[in-house]
């Protein structure tokens, strides 16, 4: 079984900065495409940014600019380096990622339990 297991949320002030990691433990083959996604309240989960296990990485416009995206493949862990940070950032942010347990089945989705961040003006 694989786990997505996220840490570095909190409170911030806006214009400041936080670094989220997820780290990606359990008995499989590699880890593909890792997300970061965000859901603020009322509001539906949206993708903020994501990361090829080659390095390619794509970001929401809401966020370019002020968010970058990372991994380590070597320890499976993603990364997202938040700046400029404002009030309409704050949400629950969840990681994601499709991940190979087997040479014989297809990846699957994997979702963390989600790190909420609050940015108060």
């Amino acid at each position: 079984q694989v786990q997505l297991v996220e840490s570095g949320g909190g409170l911030v002030q806006a214009g400041g900065s936080l670094r989220l990691s997820c780290s990606a433990s359990g008995s499989f083959l590699n880890v593909n495409v890792m997300r970061w996604y965000r859901q603020a309240p009322g509001k539906q989960r949206e993708l903020a940014a994501a990361i090829t296990s080659d390095g390619r990485a794509d970001y929401a416009n809401s966020v370019t600019g002020r968010f970058i995206i990372s991994r380590d493949n070597a320890n499976n862990t993603v990364y997202l380096q938040m700046t400029g940070l404002k009030p309409e950032d704050t949400a629950v942010y969840y990681c994601n990622a499709n991940v190979k347990s087997r040479r014989w089945l297809p990846a699957i989705e994997v979702w963390g339990q989600g790190t909420l961040v609050t940015v108060s003006s």
